[in-house]
């Protein structure tokens, strides 16, 4: 295995150790945490948010609260998915699928471990959201690695 190929698995490992560390934490905690996303959302594109009064810049939070965390269920893995197909050997096309059934695979195991945490649970619908934004990293990591080797081939006929 290459250098590079190492750096992606353990980047992965280490990425597949911080999507846990986020599952592990009860709803109260995952709550406040989407809740300060929301919060940073509203400051950064709300025109004038800031003199909104707390009670409405709570409700604004709280109000998209939804897409924040499926926002954030598909950005996670989506980089998942980019650092697995960073990480497998053989041609482009065997990456993109491996990586993505071990994306997919890992996005079904948290969600089954988030039923041992409190006030968690474990939704399809996230496993779908998760297995789409691992698709969609990989695509873009497939792209970016087509787009490497063309400009290598094009400098070594030149």
């Amino acid at each position: 295995m290459g250098k590079c190929k190492k750096i992606f698995t353990l980047l992965a490992i280490l990425w597949m150790a911080a999507i846990f560390f986020f599952s592990s934490r009860n709803a109260d905690e995952s709550t406040a945490q989407s809740n300060r996303a929301g919060m940073l959302a509203g400051h950064l594109f709300v025109r004038d948010f800031d003199s909104w009064t707390e009670q409405e810049q709570l409700d604004f939070a709280k109000k998209i609260d939804h897409p924040v965390r499926k926002t954030a269920h598909a950005s996670e893995y989506a980089l998942l998915g980019m650092l697995l197909f960073g990480s497998m050997t053989g041609t482009r096309r065997i990456r993109m699928g491996y990586a993505w059934l071990a994306a997919s695979c890992y996005a079904a195991t948290d969600e089954f471990h988030q039923l041992f945490v409190p006030g968690r649970s474990c939704q399809f619908t996230d496993v779908c959201i998760d297995s789409g934004g691992a698709a969609l990293g990989i695509l873009v990591a497939a792209g970016v690695s087509l787009l490497v080797f063309r400009i290598r081939e094009w400098r070594s006929q030149n």
